[in-house]
């Protein structure tokens, strides 16, 4: 008669009832698993999310209307940090715009910015 190897979990110790390929006792254990592992992930990656979100906050914040113009010194001086954003876009035209997540802006000239909001596809 074949003895079947016993597995245990590595979170708590108990044995594991159910599919060969099983890794954990219960749903509990594998998200303490998976928290872990979360947890683990390099601080740099948390500090750009942070920054990402609070520019994204700040440009929900400024750009009520969904457009609006203005000068580059007065996002600055409200902590939005320029050298973060998650993707960019240029127009035929040469203006690029950048954005945080669904919240953007570009350069204007003599120091002002357009703020503008990416349009959601339904």
């Amino acid at each position: 008669m074949l003895h079947a190897k016993k597995t245990l979990c590595p979170i708590c110790g108990t044995s594991i009832l159910g599919r060969r390929d099983k890794k954990f006792c219960s749903d509990n254990c594998r998200a303490i698993s998976h928290q872990a592992e979360k947890q683990k992930q390099a601080p740099i990656i948390k500090q750009i999310n942070t920054i990402l979100k609070k520019n994204r906050d700040l440009l929900i914040k400024l750009n009520t209307t969904g457009k609006i113009t203005l000068f580059e010194d007065q996002l600055l001086k409200k902590g939005f940090d320029m050298q973060y954003y998650t993707h960019s876009f240029t127009t035929k035209t040469g203006r690029t715009y950048y954005f945080c997540y669904d919240e953007g802006y570009a350069f204007l000239e003599d120091g002002r910015v357009l703020l503008v909001r990416q349009k959601q596809e339904e």
